[in-house]
């Protein structure tokens, strides 16, 4: 998409007129597409040749590369801090839970959780809509609480206790990682791409400047609360995706799992490493903090300490995030959301004249 906007200067020597070129794409954008086609094939081809352990690990990482981007939406583009999104995680899970008790398979009902909980989030965002800041922070973690009080009463879905997912002893401990590990790539991968095309998009644009200024978007006319209930209802539907793979991952489901906070802890630690704002942040981040996790698991408490000394001192000296280094210093974007502007000179000379 490129825009050309003249300044009206005109050069008296070659007859050049100056004019602003405002564009959303550079030239690498192209290759980095094909790029990232090619990855997202590699990736889908890997249950074929890798190991059972590597290929689990791996359906890990994308749940949280899902719940981060997913985040990072609330947060990063218009300001919604949010500490309950483990109750759309939840949601996903019992919902594929529910629909396996009543013969629907499990995959199938990966959809519909996406989608039921999207359409539970809309009434959702009316409550938690009329608080900002700390308040709607708490609000958004009380919601979680209560639909986890809620799921504990119903003795048919495991009480306290949770219950397992039935329907999948169909599927052979070979077939069942595979298809899961695909149906987490793409949870992932949609993700990726939803926040992506919603960030281009005029609704974008209003995002951009809720995100910058949210007084002087709304002086200007931008409907902002509307960008904030579609933001909040993709996010919910993303976060309902990760939720319904968890639930056949582990193959039961437990409302002190599924519902637990330790999920926006995750979400909000990928983010600060890989940087808060950005598309590819969160990726980065997700993947940051999965190998730390890995490789400081053994070591107990001191797991935990690394983690926070690591999340203080990216929030002190790297606040824009890993992605935020590498793009200021090699001038890279996977991503490209923004506009460039630059000045280019054309002639106004016609073909054939003197």
């Amino acid at each position: 998409m490129t825009a050309v906007a003249t300044t009206g200067a005109v050069s008296p020597r070659n007859g050049a007129r100056s004019g602003l070129v405002v564009s959303r794409s550079y030239q690498g954008a192209t290759w980095v597409g094909a790029g990232g086609v090619a990855g997202v094939a590699l990736l889908a081809a890997l249950p074929l040749f890798a190991s059972q352990g590597f290929v689990t690990n791996l359906v890990n990482l994308l749940i949280l590369v899902a719940i981060a981007t997913m985040w990072n939406a609330l947060a990063g583009y218009v300001g919604l801090v949010s500490v309950g999104q483990q109750l759309y995680i939840g949601t996903g899970a019992y919902i594929v839970l529910v629909l396996a008790q009543n013969g629907v398979g499990a995959f199938a009902g990966l959809g519909l959780a996406i989608v039921g909980s999207a359409l539970l989030a809309i009434p959702a965002s009316w409550l938690v809509f009329r608080l900002s800041g700390a308040y709607f922070a708490i609000a958004t973690w009380v919601l979680s609480q209560v639909a986890m009080l809620f799921v504990e009463r119903f003795t048919s879905l495991g009480g306290g206790t949770g219950a397992p997912v039935p329907g999948l002893d169909v599927f052979g401990p070979g077939k069942l990682l595979e298809y899961t590990y695909w149906a987490a790539l793409g949870v992932a991968v949609l993700s990726v791409i939803s926040v992506y095309l919603l960030l281009r998009s005029r609704l974008g644009l209003v995002l951009t400047a809720v995100r910058d200024n949210e007084v002087g978007a709304r002086s200007v006319g931008a409907h902002v609360l509307a960008a904030k209930r579609v933001v909040y209802v993709l996010a919910a539907a993303g976060c309902a995706g990760a939720g319904a793979v968890i639930a056949i991952s582990t193959l039961d489901v437990e409302p002190n799992n599924v519902f637990s906070v330790q999920w926006t802890a995750y979400m909000l630690f990928a983010v600060l490493i890989g940087g808060i704002g950005t598309i590819e942040g969160p990726v980065i981040g997700a993947v940051a903090f999965f190998v730390l996790q890995q490789v400081l698991a053994q070591y107990n408490a001191w797991y935990l300490i690394v983690l926070g000394c690591v999340a203080m001192a990216m929030a002190i000296w790297a606040r824009r995030g890993v992605w935020g280094l590498l793009a200021t210093r090699l001038r890279l974007e996977l991503f490209p959301v923004g506009y460039r502007v630059r000045l280019e000179e054309r002639s106004t000379k016609k073909a054939g004249g003197t």
